[in-house]
């Protein structure tokens, strides 16, 4: 495995389940139903086929098989405002090939900023992954564990609220692919 497959994986088991980022993502995992693909593209466009590849494995495969697919995307799209056009270009591309309403994208980077916030707002850390990311998830699957949540729309905010309540040396364990 690879170093930064490695990191992704630690991002997933103890930023996202182990601080319960996503309640919805320790049951998927603990199943073996995640995907961590990474991707070495050359340029956008390799980096669209293998988001295409990796949205038809999901669309061919059984969610009691695979949930949900991480694309980790090592080598491209760094900079924050070139992964933000990227993901746009990527939202139409559910739409050309009709798999929105079938699949959503949800976006993880190193350099996540949240519109409206300073980039050392504690809050942009529930997006900072080791790299540039796009998670693809099954829309029934979301809607399933939603409906089932007692509170969806408070998790944004007990997400950031547990942001700003880790200390320095907490952040410095769990985001060291920020330090430096």
């Amino acid at each position: 495995m690879s170093e930064l497959a490695a990191a992704v994986e630690r991002w997933l088991d103890e930023v996202v389940i182990g601080l319960e980022l996503c309640p919805f993502a320790a049951a998927p995992r603990r199943r073996g139903r995640v995907r961590i693909a990474l991707v070495l593209p050359a340029d956008e466009d390799a980096l669209t086929a293998a988001l295409e590849a990796e949205l038809e494995r999901l669309a061919a495969t059984a969610a009691e098989e695979l949930e949900t697919t991480l694309l980790a995307i090592d080598g491209l799209l760094g900079d924050f405002d070139d992964y933000l056009r990227y993901l746009d270009f990527a939202e139409l591309l559910l739409r050309q090939y009709g798999w929105q309403g079938t699949f959503q994208i949800a976006s993880f980077h190193p350099h996540y900023v949240f519109a409206g916030s300073d980039e050392d707002d504690p809050a942009n850390l529930t997006n900072r992954s080791p790299c540039p990311l796009l998670h693809l998830i099954r829309e029934d699957s979301l809607s399933r564990v939603l409906a089932r949540h007692p509170d969806p729309d408070a998790i944004p905010a007990t997400n950031i609220q547990r942001m700003h309540d880790l200390s320095p040396a907490q952040r410095a364990r769990l985001f060291p692919y920020l330090l430096g």
